[in-house]
């Protein structure tokens, strides 16, 4: 088994040649050994950041930027997105805000990536509540 692979640990983006020997991976073009490690992985376990928004209610703007804030299974992407179509989130919000704990018990968290003012002036505190948009 071989694959190619263009490695993104880094800003040189490698193109690295991952093969299985003998039950061993071994990685060839990496300059680094974050690359090798990268290459194992996007082989063996795919994994991805997602970034997309949620809908917001309250505020200005009608969407809020969010991310995970690390690295979900690649092969949930599609369900994690249709689980975050759903959400809608009521202004304030801070960045850094958990948005959805532990989605899909990935133990991975929704955090929103932008601060969002509410329009009411008097609404000054952050703690933002889930609920379903209208």
């Amino acid at each position: 088994m071989m694959k190619n692979v263009t490695c993104t640990v880094c800003p040189m983006g490698c193109s690295l040649v991952v093969s299985k020997v003998d039950g061993e991976y071994k990685v060839e073009g990496n300059t680094c050994k974050r690359g090798a490690k990268y290459g194992v992985e996007e082989v063996t376990n795919p994994r991805r950041v997602i970034t997309t928004t949620v809908k917001l209610s309250g505020s200005y703007l009608n969407l809020l930027p969010v991310k995970t804030n690390d690295s979900v299974p690649k092969e949930l992407m599609f369900d994690i997105m249709k689980v975050l179509d759903k959400v809608c989130v009521c202004a304030p919000v801070n960045v850094g805000d958990i948005i959805v704990k532990d989605i899909l018990g990935t133990g991975v968290d929704i955090v929103s990536s932008k601060s969002m003012e509410s329009m009411n002036t008097s609404d000054k505190n952050s703690d933002h509540e889930l609920r379903d948009c209208i």
